[in-house]
């Protein structure tokens, strides 16, 4: 099938993209392979931005990724801005125009904002990480708005840089991610070290002169050196707006990555068809197996429907935690090792339709032994 391909576009130059890339040649595409990079950067590790380049004792070169072997044609500091999938042609910001026999979509996501000040920052791209540990260097006063993953990252980076810090969240940090019972192990570890939590309805982002003030639904209001917001992202779909490959807004595939005849699609742009409906799951190892699957799909049309359990893995005031499974989970666990509330802890629970979630506090064990433990068969 791939005879049929002489060229493939891959429009994304995160890890989704990469995975595509090295995808397609794996599975014996040798034809002329295109990917378009927004960014100027080569690929490099999301996920370290936030867990260790903020940290004054990081390593710098935590978020590098090992030098390409695909042998794409790389864009850089390029954007596609449009699709025409009748023509198969995709337009670049620059002017130009790239034709394809068969595409990968993996344009990402970009971070959500509450406002437009200038002083609202992000952290979503390399340049957002080094701005923000430059900030953190010379220990300013921090509000944190956010209380997910991303959020509490920030907010132990910056508090182990010595920074007075105050996370403001509409639910308890961690919980909507990891549930009650793992989310206080880590509120409780959080307020130790100095964070102050503030919990509330709802916060806006207004302006106090030049800079920027955090409001709550109560009307108290949090003014500090850095502001640094993580309440979500937003699917990079504009590009697409006049494809007709948009359903409601959002870019859906099927269960192997399909969105069209020769388009495909990976990543956080994508809301994948699966077991629990169509879903956007905006993880690092979610974009991986979902590129994977994607690039075999546009090889093959036989290709199976990807099967993948989902899991991430955080890092923060001093705990590290993996989790495989659907979250978040609900009522108490099943303890496998240590205690039910401190840390290290192996933790399991089971879902009303069987299904089972097992998070590790502190303990180092392999991830293929975490999703054995998810499987009654290993009972």
């Amino acid at each position: 099938m791939s005879a049929l391909l002489e060229r493939v576009v891959v429009v994304g130059g995160g890890i989704a993209g990469l995975t595509a890339c090295d995808t397609l040649r794996e599975r014996g595409f040798d034809g002329d392979l295109v990917i378009v990079g927004a960014e100027p950067h080569a690929p490099y590790s999301r996920p370290a931005l936030s867990k260790s380049l903020l940290r004054p004792e990081a390593d710098l070169t935590a978020h590098e990724l090992a030098p390409t072997t695909h042998g794409a044609r790389e864009l850089r500091g390029v954007a596609a801005v449009g699709l025409d999938p009748v023509r198969r042609i995709v337009s670049l910001d620059d002017g130009d125009e790239l034709p394809y026999d068969g595409l990968v979509i993996a344009s990402g996501s970009r971070a959500r904002r509450l406002s437009g000040h200038p002083g609202e920052l992000t952290l979503r791209s390399l340049d957002d990480a080094h701005r923000l540990r430059e900030r953190l260097a010379d220990r300013p006063r921090v509000v944190v708005l956010g209380g997910g993953v991303l959020g509490m990252e920030i907010a132990s980076g910056a508090v182990a840089a010595g920074c007075e810090v105050t996370l403001v969240a509409t639910s308890a940090p961690m919980s909507r991610q990891l549930g009650e019972q793992v989310a206080a192990m880590l509120v409780r570890s959080a307020r130790e070290q100095g964070l102050d939590i503030v919990i509330t309805d709802a916060a806006t982002v207004e302006s106090e002169g030049e800079r920027p003030v955090v409001r709550t639904s109560s009307g108290a209001t949090y003014t500090a050196d850095v502001l640094v917001s993580a309440v979500g992202d937003v699917p990079n779909t504009e590009w697409l707006a006049g494809s007709g490959l948009l359903r409601d807004g959002r870019l859906v595939t099927d269960g192997s990555g399909r969105v069209a005849p020769g388009v495909t699609a990976a990543g956080d742009v994508a809301s994948w068809t699966g077991a629990r409906g169509v879903t956007r799951v905006p993880l690092w190892t979610s974009a991986i197996e979902q590129a994977k699957a994607a690039a075999s799909a546009l090889l093959d049309p036989g290709a199976p429907e990807l099967a993948f359990q989902n899991y991430f893995w955080t890092e923060q005031f001093g705990h590290g935690v993996k989790a495989v499974g659907p979250l978040p989970v609900h009522g108490s666990a099943e303890v496998l090792a240590g205690e039910p509330h401190v840390a290290p802890a192996l933790l399991r629970w089971e879902g009303d339709g069987g299904e089972r979630t097992v998070i590790a506090v502190d303990h180092r064990i392999p991830i293929p032994r975490l999703r054995r433990l998810t499987d009654p068969a290993f009972d």
